[in-house]
């Protein structure tokens, strides 16, 4: 790594979307816009799940988890992408990077922990019907999801001590809308080999368990569907944990994409692109996937506003 003529700083400059300030304001209304319907969409689930007491399941409880993750996983970095729209120099300092750093990979690690739950529970609920109600009592579900959460609060927290310690020199430019591993490797003074292997080790073995777990439930749900002897009984099965397996597939798919390789081999700007999926889109497609293909959540919020509106 060059390291010649190089100064160290305390602060980072975010590169904008593009130099044309017409595109700028449209990518802030279309962001803003997203933002606003993420947010909106998953306090709505939240609440509909807290007042219908017919929504109080296991399944629906680590929705409810999923929710609040995404409210706070948004409101991490998209802010300030937002607030980086309207200014000529959108800047950050570097306590202020690391600290996004660390909340950032820590809700996206809770993510990925609750997703994987859910698929256990989907598993349970269709190839283990009779023992469902035994095995996931509501203190299994506030245990499961407790040790999601705390997991993914200590996952990331080595990883951010380390980057704590590094320096940084300029060009102290970030590809990025947000401080993601990539980008700080390649502005640090130091060597940033121990905390690569550290944070690469991390990331596969966390993301590769929790796929290769969320893989093998969805093979036991598979083959359990195809012994049905009804067309409508699979049909019926299957829908229960669609609306699950395409969040999972879009998740992880951008996940993998970005997280389990080597980081510093690769540009940024295909980088950036993926994650704009994974860090602003899913988090809105999530409460579109869990109402608009969830017959029990519709009905809800139809007798919700009907009892509003009387």
């Amino acid at each position: 790594m060059e390291r010649v003529n190089r100064t160290v700083t305390a602060e980072f400059i975010f590169l904008r979307f593009s130099s044309q300030p017409q595109i700028q304001v449209v990518l802030f209304i279309l962001f803003l816009l997203i933002y606003i319907l993420s947010l909106m969409g998953n306090i709505l689930i939240i609440t509909i799940v807290l007042v219908d007491s017919r929504l109080q399941t296991p399944m629906y409880f680590f929705i409810c988890n999923l929710s609040v993750v995404e409210i706070w996983y948004t409101s991490v970095t998209v802010p300030k992408m937002l607030a980086s729209f309207l200014v000529e120099k959108s800047t950050i300092s570097a306590s202020s990077c690391i600290a996004q750093y660390y909340f950032f990979f820590c809700l996206g690690t809770i993510e990925l922990f609750l997703l994987t739950v859910m698929a256990y529970d989907r598993y349970l609920a269709i190839c283990n019907p009779l023992r469902y109600t035994t095995i996931m009592n509501p203190k299994t579900c506030q245990n499961l999801a407790m040790v999601c959460w705390l997991m993914g609060f200590i996952c990331p927290a080595f990883a951010s001590i380390m980057l704590a310690r590094l320096s940084f020199c300029t060009p102290n430019r970030i590809n990025h809308f947000f401080c993601d591993a990539d980008q700080l490797f390649r502005l640090s003074c130091s060597d940033t080999y121990a905390i690569q292997g550290v944070g690469y080790a991390f990331s596969t073995v966390v993301i590769t368990s929790a796929v290769l777990f969320t893989i093998a439930s969805y093979v036991q749900i598979i083959v359990t569907i195809l012994r049905m002897s009804s067309a409508a009984a699979r049909q019926k099965t299957f829908s229960t944990c669609a609306a699950h397996l395409s969040v999972v597939s879009i998740y992880f798919g951008t996940i993998i994409f970005i997280y389990v390789r080597p980081t510093v081999k690769y540009e940024s700007n295909a980088n950036k692109v993926v994650s704009v999926f994974y860090a602003v889109i899913t988090p809105l497609l999530n409460p579109i996937i869990y109402t608009l293909r969830n017959k029990d959540v519709k009905e809800a919020l139809r007798k919700t506003f009907l009892r509003g509106k009387g």
